[in-house]
């Protein structure tokens, strides 16, 4: 890292889990490594992000200066499998196996429609089968079917309660756990640039017994970036992204996620997601109908209020 900027990954050990995010602290990890800025190198940011819906001032008396351009994205439960901040990288993928997926974000102050720059994002999800690093020996995603197990797309409603300690779906959204193992794959921490973007590099998720196919995500502000990291401020969002079940079921034809064995729970009975679109996480997204192994991308405005606290924990 060159001043305030995580140009570049530096030497670090791994950090302890910290719960006080009030004076949180994130390491940079890798050995020199550059960081992955996609496709073609750069990442272009286009103006039209989802869900945004700015108000034009007009002259009329009715237009007030308080007048809200944009709903507050919806904040959902952190889950049982955060770690504060590990990574400071925009490609989270390592060397997971998966159907690529850039995710475009964008940050506005939900009253001013002002994007929010330095902002600190976090993303971490599971695995094309469900499985969390950090977690991997309580994680409850599915692997290869054996040979006598019927094959295909996994569908339906699952049955009885998920397994003591798996992530679920419900008000807590399962407790805080500490980490069980050093992995650390599809996690990562990236700054917001003046614009309010930041982009990732990631696979699809998969999908675990209990919840849809979501992408967890936490915004810090009012921090300040230094050479170790990012640190204070207060966390303003906790939420999840969502994916439509057109794409989940394109994904379910491609392996890997294509041998998982595990029940697969669908967006509309999520317990987690509002059902209110592009407000609770939903993402809009973009791919080759007939060949969405190629790679999707996803975007989503998130409008926050940088002086609220939302940990969700």
């Amino acid at each position: 890292m060159t001043g305030n900027q995580p140009d570049h990954q530096q030497s670090a050990h791994e950090p302890k889990h910290k719960k006080d995010l009030t004076r949180r602290k994130v390491v940079v990890a890798g050995a020199g490594a550059a960081v992955a800025v996609g496709a073609g190198g750069t990442l272009a940011a286009s103006g039209a992000f989802a869900g945004e819906t700015s108000t034009t001032a007009t002259s009329s008396s009715t237009s007030t200066a308080s007048e809200v351009c944009y709903k507050l994205t919806s904040e959902t439960t952190e889950g049982p499998y955060y770690i504060d901040a590990d990574k400071i990288r925009q490609d989270i993928t390592e060397d997971k196996e998966g159907i690529p997926l850039t995710l475009r974000l964008k940050v506005i102050d939900s009253e001013t429609c002002k994007p929010i720059a330095n902002a600190a994002v976090d993303i971490w999800h599971c695995d094309a089968l469900g499985i969390y690093s950090g977690y991997e020996s309580s994680s409850t995603g599915g692997g290869t079917a054996p040979t006598d197990a019927p094959s295909g797309t996994p569908s339906g409603t699952p049955t009885g309660e998920p397994p003591s300690g798996a992530p679920t779906g419900g008000t807590g959204g399962g407790v805080h756990q500490e980490p069980t193992d050093d992995e650390r794959y599809l996690r990562g921490t990236w700054k917001t640039d003046k614009h309010g973007q930041v982009t990732f590099r990631t696979v699809f998720p998969g999908w675990y017994r209990g919840r849809c196919v979501h992408i967890h995500t936490k915004v810090h502000v009012n921090g300040e970036w230094t050479e170790a990291g990012y640190e204070g401020g207060n966390t303003c969002h906790t939420g999840q992204f969502f994916f439509d079940e057109e794409s989940v079921l394109a994904s379910a034809e491609v392996e890997p996620y294509s041998t998982s064995t595990t029940e697969r729970t669908t967006l509309t009975e999520d317990t987690i997601y509002d059902q209110s679109g592009t407000t609770g996480g939903l993402l809009k997204l973009t791919y080759n109908k007939k060949n969405i192994a190629k790679g999707v991308i996803g975007s989503l405005t998130m409008g926050v209020d940088p002086d609220a606290t939302n940990d969700n924990n």
